[in-house]
């Protein structure tokens, strides 16, 4: 997984919301450790591309403070079977 890579990612696609200054953790796990997570925090037994636990307390900080965005896990095994099938299934329209 290139990490410089994604953290580009991540900062385009916040500047394309208007989130110029911001705290975002990214994190990477293996499809075992995604469906525990997932489990864990919504009671659903299988894997997942993505989960965010957002945080953004921007009311209760000083504003000169870059808000506190969250985390975001990322799957790279089932992005990458995820994006497969919406390939195929766009293709097939």
């Amino acid at each position: 997984m290139d990490e410089s890579a994604a953290a580009a990612l991540s900062r385009h696609v916040l500047a394309a919301e208007g989130i110029e200054d911001g705290d975002l953790g990214i994190a990477f796990a293996a499809p075992d450790e995604m469906r525990a997570l997932k489990a864990r925090h919504l009671g659903i037994d299988e894997p997942t591309d993505v989960l965010s636990f957002p945080l953004d307390g921007r009311d209760a900080l000083p504003q000169e403070l870059p808000r506190q965005l969250g985390d975001v896990v990322l799957c790279p095994q089932v992005v990458g079977r995820t994006g497969e099938r919406r390939s195929s299934t766009v293709s097939s329209i």
